[in-house]
């Protein structure tokens, strides 16, 4: 572990991976990622094999629908690999590095580009070729690395706000802050009328993450953001320091002992009415069941800077790639094409209705009013972003900034040793 972090998860997983990787370990120890992939890039079969990171019972069961869905259609099977969601991300290295199946789940952006230009995955060129007439510019932008050629097909989006239940403030007459002062004073009056403010979590180590960067491109911009990310900026200067420095005005508020809650469970706090706003993906839909889910709403992050206002939305891009040598290399390439598809995406958000379609071609017209919204706040935004995690150095994701984040949440007047143990990992990592 580094100087930062205090409390065994979830990082321990994290620093041996980093050290498997220097050492150019394999896979034998990870055998739930290498179960059914090939290295062989061999001949056709009537099976294809698909390494599956949603592992929570929701998305789970939506993507299993859609897989039934293809085999119907295809006259394949798909062999699913499921990986509890945050194990798959820490392993993912190795995962590829050994035999991973034909197709796996992944994500837009750096993250896609990291391993695509490691050789890691498979050219998707041939596969866009065919499908790009769905896509919007952006998202072909987000699949493609620096050779030019794409290594994503992307499948559902979700953007990143602060819900609440409408029910709730209703009764007490809350009404939505469009500034920081005015988030200050309504989380105050959340906590006289009994209220948890704001809901938190942090023990899967990646949800902090997410009120990093809102504070980040809310008071310093999108372009500061994807620089910082990038190793372009000092994470001891005084942009930074601000971010930090916001966010300790704001922690009161926050539900306490964070790093030993599950956002799960930090979920059930809003739906249950202890909690009055919780900042996260829409994906938290998916804890809401009946009218508990009519009941949720958003809204975009606050204004803090005016030069910025609200013009940037996180909004991650979930998708799929295929593996450098895929043992079913055809029978690979129609699963991405049917992914790609509007009947695919859809059929998925009918059993996970918290996310939208990356299909421009899709039907929206049976969309929730969450899916509505959704759909308009990513449409609205000048800039969107995928995630801290996903938009930096994977070193650097799961090591000096999840560490930082948590060496903060337990000691906040820390900021200067933090903030250096930050700066001092980001210049090792981003001048390599």
């Amino acid at each position: 572990m580094t100087r930062f972090s205090a409390s065994p998860h979830p990082l321990l997983g994290r620093r041996a991976l980093l050290k498997a990787i220097v050492a150019g370990a394999g896979v034998a120890a990870v055998p739930g990622l290498a179960a059914c992939g090939s290295d062989g890039g061999g001949a056709a079969t009537d099976a294809v094999s698909f390494g599956n990171n949603q592992s929570d019972q929701v998305p789970k069961d939506a993507i299993t629908a859609v897989l039934k869905a293809f085999e119907g259609e295809s006259g394949l099977k798909v062999a699913i690999n499921t990986k509890q969601h945050e194990q798959y991300q820490e392993q993912i290295n190795n995962y590829l590095q050994g035999k991973p199946d034909d197709v796996l789940s992944w994500f837009a952006g750096y993250r896609m580009r990291f391993f695509a230009e490691k050789g890691l995955t498979g050219d998707l060129s041939e596969v866009w070729s065919k499908v790009s007439g769905g896509y919007e510019p952006a998202l072909k932008e987000a699949s493609t690395a620096s050779d030019g050629k794409q290594y994503l097909i992307p499948f559902v989006q979700y953007p990143w706000g602060v819900f609440y239940r409408k029910s709730v403030w209703r009764q007490r007459g809350y009404e939505q802050p469009k500034t920081l002062d005015e988030l200050v004073a309504l989380s105050t009056r959340m906590q006289a009328d009994g209220l948890v403010p704001i809901a938190f979590a942090q023990k899967q180590g990646w949800p902090g993450m997410g009120t990093f960067d809102q504070l980040n491109f809310r008071i310093n911009g999108y372009r500061f953001h994807v620089d910082l990310m990038a190793g372009k900026e000092d994470w001891q200067g005084p942009k930074v320091r601000e971010v930090f420095d916001t966010w300790k005005r704001l922690l009161p508020f926050h539900q306490e002992n964070a790093l030993g809650r599950e956002w799960q469970e930090a979920a059930q706090a809003l739906q249950q009415g202890k909690a009055g706003m919780y900042l996260l993906g829409s994906f938290v839909a998916q804890q809401f069941k009946g009218p508990d889910l009519d009941d949720l709403d958003f809204f975009p992050y606050p204004e803090i800077n005016p030069e910025h206002g609200q013009d940037t939305v996180e909004a991650p891009i979930d998708g799929f790639m295929m593996s450098r040598k895929p043992g079913n290399p055809e029978g690979a390439r129609k699963l991405l094409e049917y992914l790609s598809t509007p009947a695919a995406q859809l059929a998925y958000l009918k059993a996970d209705p918290s996310q939208i379609p990356t299909s421009s071609k899709a039907d929206t017209s049976g969309y929730t009013p969450l899916q509505k919204k959704s759909a308009q706040v990513i449409k609205d935004a000048a800039h969107v972003t995928q995630f801290l995690d996903r938009d930096t150095d994977p070193r650097f994701a799961s090591d000096a900034a999840t560490n930082g984040l948590n060496a903060f949440l337990q000691n906040p007047d820390d900021l200067d040793s933090i903030l250096k143990g930050m700066a001092d990992q980001a210049k090792t990592i981003f001048s390599e």
